[in-house]
């Protein structure tokens, strides 16, 4: 538990990222790597020696649901520590508990005591190992995602010549008030069937 901040303030006032309760960003922070893992498994089943015995999609729906039950009790395993020790998301202490405990309560099921510990370590490191590389790589990636989508952007443009028009602001609000003048036309019957 923390320890309440003298002088008035908030506990955790320096951090905002600390004060933000635990559902804030779960599917970021959870939901998003279990589906990672649940893809990363299935092509790896697909992939797997087992692929011939269980038949191909047998293989790739056993492997990934048990690399997303993995990553769903690591990411939660984290998330609850890094709730009880009132800490940022990129401190790695939250995986190395995460990591201890979910590996421990998965091997437990698994190999009994032996397991228990082998897996908590093994977990630990594996998911700390992860988290390490996700943090150095984040700045790259979103450098990588912002220039993508700015070529993106500029790729797919309509020609000015084709009949598909993306109107700006000012023509748009032409087109609505030609559109309701027409409207209101028609309502009172002036409009001919010849006219546009």
């Amino acid at each position: 538990m923390s320890t309440p901040a003298g002088d008035g303030e908030d506990p955790g006032a320096g951090t905002p990222e600390a004060a933000a309760p635990f559902s804030a960003d779960w599917k970021e922070r959870i939901l998003v790597p279990v589906v990672a893992a649940g893809v990363a498994g299935a092509g790896f089943g697909l992939l797997s020696r087992h692929r011939a015995r269980l038949g191909p999609i047998r293989a790739a729906a056993t492997y990934a649901a048990n690399l997303s039950i993995v990553a769903g009790c690591y990411g939660g395993a984290r998330e609850l520590a890094r709730d009880a020790r009132a800490t940022t998301p990129d401190d790695l202490m939250n995986s190395v508990v995460g990591g201890l405990a979910s590996g421990a309560v998965l091997g437990r099921i698994q190999g009994g005591h032996f397991g228990a510990v082998k897996y908590a370590v093994t977990l630990a490191v594996a998911g700390t190992a992860l988290d390490y590389a996700a943090m150095k790589l984040s700045p790259q990636w979103h450098d990588w995602k912002e220039h993508l989508f700015v070529d993106t952007k500029d790729w797919f443009t309509v020609p000015e010549w084709s009949p598909i028009q993306v109107l700006d602001e000012e023509a748009l609000a032409k087109k609505r008030e030609r559109e309701e003048l027409l409207f209101a036309q028609r309502a009172l019957g002036k409009v001919s069937k010849e006219e546009p």
